[in-house]
């Protein structure tokens, strides 16, 4: 059993990593474009000028809505504790189906560990929707194809 908990110790630390490169590159991101912004120098060209900083000023706003989003990500992972068990597919849960490994978390993509291929996905997502409140044995349908907990951890 533990060596199952080491697996989404690994996964929750895959999501925190996920999370704290997303926010950093959009704060570094933030960062330059306000640095931009302020070196934007008024020439004789006004209009120039106006547009450069009106650029800068979306980039700005494109790079905080993905801070956000990264904060958001950091608030439901501060739901989960990586060594609880379940019984039930919930936020936390690792369910090893018939088809595929599953860590509901965060949308993170796929990650392997000890050569098994983990899909770390958000409970809102339609798999984690379709697997969601589903305990061992349980199936689904999920896009033509019949899903079988196999094991909730």
């Amino acid at each position: 059993m533990t060596g199952t908990l080491s697996i989404k110790q690994q996964l929750f630390a895959h999501c925190e990593q996920y999370i704290h490169q997303k926010i950093t590159n959009a704060q570094k991101a933030i960062a330059e474009a306000q640095q931009a912004a302020n070196e934007e120098t008024k020439s004789s060209a006004g209009d120039k000028y106006e547009t450069g900083r009106a650029m800068m000023q979306l980039e700005k706003e494109k790079h905080a809505t993905q801070l956000n989003e990264g904060l958001k990500l950091q608030k439901v992972l501060a739901q989960i504790t990586p060594n609880s068990t379940h019984q039930e597919v919930g936020l936390g849960s690792l369910v090893v189906t018939s088809q595929a490994n599953y860590y509901i978390a965060i949308s993170a993509g796929k990650v392997m560990i000890d050569q098994q291929n983990y899909f770390i996905i958000s409970l809102a997502s339609p798999i984690g929707q379709a697997l969601k409140d589903l305990s061992k044995g349980g199936q689904t349908v999920f896009r033509g194809q019949t899903i079988t907990i196999k094991n909730i951890l």
